[in-house]
C-alpha cells in the first residue's frame, strides 16, 4: 500500500464521511431527558446516529424538549432490544468507562480513541475502494466502515459483560475523588475531542500525535492493512462461543465452570483484529476439529 493512495484517499473524505462512520449507543437509559441531552450534544459536534438500547421509558416531550436542535436524531433514533443486536454490525467498538474492571480492554484518552477511529476508517476506506476497482459488479464490497461507541446507565454505567464488547476503553481525564460524569456529558466531551480531531485529521498530523500515544500506559496498535474487510462484532462474539464449544467438546474447558475464557477468547479476538477471510479459515477448522 503506497502513501500516495493513502493520501489521496483521506483526502477524498470529508469530516463529515468520517462522523458518519460514528454511532453513539446508550445503555438502558432511565431518564428520557437524558437522552435527548446526549442527541443535543451529538448534534453539536456533528455525529448524527443514536441507537437507544432497552430503554427504562420511551423517547418522549422530554427528550425533545432537551435536544434543542438535535430533536432531528431523536426521529432517526434506532431502538435496539439488545445490546448484541445493536452492535452486531459494527467492526470497531468502544465503551466509555470510568473505572478499572476485571479483565479490562486497553484503556484510552478520547483523542488517542479518535486516531484508532479515523485510523480505521481511513485503511478500511482504501480497501473499499481497491475492491471497488477490481470488482465492478453489483456485489462488491461498498459499505462504510462501521464504528460504536457505548455509554451506560446513569447510575452505574456499563456491566462487565457489557465492557467485554468494547474494543477498547475510554477513559476521560477528571477528579479522581468524584470521577463520575453524567451520561450526556460524558457523550458531549467524547464527541468534542473527536470532532476537533477531524478538523486537524491528517497524516502529518497523526505523526506528530506519536509522541502522544507513546505516552500510555498500554500501547495502543491498530492493524495497517487488510486482505478483506474487517470482521464484526456478531461474527467475533460467534467465533468466541464457537472456539468456547470445542474446547468444551475436547475435554479443554469444562462447561459449568468456564469463569473467564470466553472473555478472555473475545479480547484475544480483538487484539488480532481479524478479517473476514482469517474469519472463514478459523470457522473451517473450528468446523473441522468439531466433527473429528
Amino acid at each position: 500500500m503506497s502513501n500516495d493512495s493513502l493520501s489521496s484517499t483521506e483526502q477524498a473524505l470529508t469530516v463529515n464521511d468520517y462522523l458518519d462512520c460514528l454511532q453513539v449507543i446508550m445503555v438502558n437509559t432511565t431518564l428520557p431527558a437524558n437522552i435527548g441531552s446526549a442527541a443535543r450534544a451529538m448534534h453539536t459536534m456533528g455525529l448524527s446516529r443514536l441507537t437507544v438500547v432497552d430503554p427504562k421509558l420511551p423517547i418522549d416531550e422530554t427528550s425533545v424538549s432537551h435536544a434543542a436542535g438535535g430533536s432531528e436524531l431523536l426521529s432517526s433514533a434506532v431502538i435496539a432490544p439488545t445490546l448484541e443486536s445493536a452492535i452486531a454490525g459494527c467492526q470497531l467498538v468502544f465503551a466509555a468507562s470510568s473505572r478499572s474492571r476485571h479483565m479490562p480492554r486497553p484503556v484510552v484518552t478520547p483523542t488517542q480513541a479518535a486516531k484508532i477511529m479515523f485510523d480505521f476508517i481511513d485503511t478500511q476506506s482504501i480497501l473499499s475502494a481497491n475492491d471497488s476497482n477490481v470488482n465492478t459488479s453489483s456485489s462488491a464490497v461498498s459499505s462504510k466502515p462501521s464504528i460504536a461507541i457505548l455509554f451506560g446507565r446513569e447510575d452505574r454505567g456499563l456491566t462487565n459483560e457489557e465492557l467485554a464488547y468494547a474494543d477498547y476503553h475510554i477513559q476521560i481525564d477528571a477528579n479522581p475523588a468524584y470521577p463520575v460524569l453524567n451520561v450526556a456529558s460524558a457523550v458531549q466531551v467524547i464527541a468534542s475531542f473527536i470532532f476537533a480531531y477531524a478538523q486537524t485529521h491528517t497524516h502529518a498530523a497523526n505523526s506528530l500525535d506519536e509522541n502522544n500515544d507513546s505516552q500510555s500506559t498500554i500501547k495502543v496498535n491498530l492493524r495497517q492493512q487488510w486482505d478483506e474487510p474487517a470482521i464484526n462484532q456478531q461474527q467475533l462474539q460467534q467465533l468466541t462461543q464457537r472456539t468456547t464449544d470445542l474446547m468444551v467438546q475436547r475435554g479443554l474447558a469444562n462447561s459449568e465452570h468456564l469463569k473467564s475464557l470466553p472473555s478472555r477468547l473475545s479480547r484475544l479476538g480483538s487484539r488480532l483484529q481479524l478479517d473476514q477471510k482469517e474469519y472463514q479459515l478459523l470457522s473451517a477448522l473450528i468446523a473441522k476439529l468439531s466433527k473429528d
